[in-house]
């Protein structure tokens, strides 16, 4: 285990240091002027993170961003850094600090074997689709958004209770699981296209268990009630509509507090809507009219 954390931690320094050298501040004119980053954040498990914040020493309210997964290893090699950089820019001109942490076996993290050590541990893997583990999976994503905020609190970087997580697909998933907790601190959260199990085998509208899937979804639902927004698309070939809404049906039945929404098609696969530049007039009025019923 030693070996793994010190390995991962060359790399994050290694890559921290190669890509510090391309923040810049963001001059455009729409919107407060902003500047990005690549953080190395030194929480229980080393996390390298993408961060873009208004210029200015702070502190500032916090979004945590939650990219999704993927159980191809080369994939994962493959993941970019900044996935959502212009929903991330979006929320920083409305005056945000985005934290959005790559996980643990993703991009320049990525590590040789996924079984094993950290990878295993922290961004833990559903399981068989027999009897897979969803609760748990997202529990751990969410543990590490428990330690990102309470670092970012403790450096004095963030308004403490003025903290909005923010997760697509298995982050989102993550979101849903740290909304069952109800953290003092996070106002509100929102999911893009939120769950885990989607296209088992790479086929379409196939998820591994969509009544586990609903059923764990209802055990989060059981203890949240920290505002939710829910956000996904007709087009969505991981979530489609009928499961998203047995889904949220399971949530808010159990007495968690979520508003649904379910946007037109977008692009060839609606799953991917908030990594698109393109996307952002669709669910900004939205997510800004949320933000703003929620201060």
């Amino acid at each position: 285990m030693l070996r793994y954390l010190v390995r991962v931690l060359i790399i994050y320094t290694a890559v921290v240091m190669v890509l510090a050298a391309a923040a810049f501040a963001d001059e455009r004119p729409s919107g407060q002027t902003i500047q990005e980053e690549v953080w190395a954040i030194p929480v229980m498990l080393p996390t390298i993170a993408y961060v873009v914040r208004p210029v200015g020493k702070g502190p500032f309210p916090l979004v945590v961003m939650n990219h999704g997964v993927s159980m191809n290893q080369r994939e994962r090699g493959f993941f970019p850094i900044v996935e959502f950089r212009d929903a991330a820019m979006w929320f920083a001109r409305r005056g945000y600090m985005v934290v959005a942490p790559s996980g643990t076996g993703y991009g320049a993290a990525a590590l040789d074997d996924p079984e094993r050590g950290l990878y295993s541990l922290f961004f833990s893997k559903v399981g068989g689709c027999d009897n897979p583990n969803f609760r748990d999976a997202g529990r751990a994503v969410a543990l590490i958004d428990k330690w990102i905020i309470e670092y970012m609190s403790d450096q004095k970087l963030i308004v403490p209770d003025d903290v909005i997580v923010v997760g697509q697909s298995a982050g989102g998933w993550a979101a849903i699981a740290l909304s069952s907790e109800n953290l003092p601190g996070v106002r509100a959260i929102i999911t893009f296209a939120a769950g885990r199990g989607g296209r088992v085998g790479g086929k379409p509208n196939n998820n591994c268990a969509p009544d586990r899937l609903v059923a764990a979804t209802g055990e989060f639902g059981h203890t949240a009630r920290t505002p939710m927004l829910w956000i996904y698309i007709e087009n969505d070939t991981f979530f489609g509509p009928a499961l998203s809404k047995r889904m949220h049906e399971a949530y808010t039945g159990a007495g968690g507090n979520a508003e649904y929404h379910l946007l037109p098609p977008f692009g060839n696969d609606g799953h991917f809507l908030v990594s698109s530049p393109d996307s952002l007039p669709l669910w900004t009025p939205l997510v800004g009219a949320f933000l703003d019923k929620h201060k």
